[in-house]
């Protein structure tokens, strides 16, 4: 089974489909990442890129919302805040790091701190 996202115009991800191996393979059985968005495109139409349910390639599996950067040839989960910067492994950084004590702790974005949690 490989996945494939479906991207709109500016390269966020729509939706993100299962699709047989059988369906993204040459007639040798060689896999192409050609072959399934021919597919895709095909079956739905629109923009596709695959993505790897295991993280192999592309740093993350595309979800809903996510972007499709080019240049890091990568799916970005979005923003979780304004501060937050996005890393070499195209993972979110807060400003500050959580602290590791091993208690819970939620980000205050007017703060600008880990405040820890209640209950």
């Amino acid at each position: 089974m490989a996945h494939y996202a479906e991207l709109d115009e500016n390269n966020v991800v729509k939706r993100v489909i299962v699709v047989a191996n059988k369906d993204t393979a040459d007639a040798n059985g060689n896999e192409s990442e050609s072959i399934g968005v021919a597919f895709c495109q095909k079956l739905l139409g629109g923009n596709w890129k695959q993505t790897s349910y295991n993280g192999n390639f592309r740093k993350h599996y595309a979800g809903i919302g996510y972007t499709y950067d080019a240049g890091r040839d990568a799916f970005i989960p979005p923003q979780p805040y304004p501060s937050w910067v996005l890393d070499a492994d195209c993972n979110w950084q807060a400003p500050v790091p959580h602290p590791n004590d091993g208690e819970m702790y939620t980000w205050d974005e007017a703060a600008q701190a880990w405040v820890e949690s209640e209950g």
